[in-house]
């Protein structure tokens, strides 16, 4: 990573970590794109280092866990505000992620989860009273991710 740009042995790395990174050791990518572990090793302490990899995150089947209602919050929040609200929303017990959206209305968007419809009730209860005005509510019967396939390459993804 040179000047803060990735080249191609640092996209494939992301890529192979978004793929499984609880279940992809530095062999494995390093078998994967032909270099050594320990230059894989390397190239994702710096990357975490830059503040490019942020974290590694856990995926939940929240219905199997006890908390069969999922769903998406849109909300707005004064774009000045915008910010400070989403990290406040964090807070909120039930609230799983916060997105921040660069649009003038419905610029904050929740994802919470509860084991019933009060649940719900109160955590739409809660971010109202930090000043979020909520728009639309969606439950989400599924949600599914992908790594980035531009990670790849042109070559790759042909």
């Amino acid at each position: 990573m040179k000047n803060g740009k990735l080249d191609d042995v640092d996209r494939r790395i992301l890529y192979e970590l978004q793929r499984d990174a609880r279940r992809t050791s530095s062999g494995d990518i390093a078998k994967e794109i032909d270099i050594s572990a320990s230059t894989v090793r390397n190239r994702i302490q710096r990357l975490e280092a830059a503040g490019i990899i942020r974290g590694y995150h856990i995926d939940i089947d929240y219905e199997r866990a006890g908390y069969p209602l999922y769903t998406k919050l849109i909300c707005t929040a004064p774009i000045d505000e915008r910010e400070q609200l989403a990290k406040r929303a964090l807070e909120v017990p039930g609230v799983a992620a916060v997105r921040e959206v660069m649009t003038g209305d419905e610029n904050v968007y929740i994802n919470a989860v509860g084991e019933d419809h009060d649940d719900l009730s109160r955590i739409g209860r809660e971010l109202s009273a930090l000043g979020l005005r909520i728009t639309e509510e969606e439950l989400i019967r599924n949600e599914y991710v992908c790594p980035y396939h531009g990670f790849l390459g042109q070559e790759r993804q042909d």
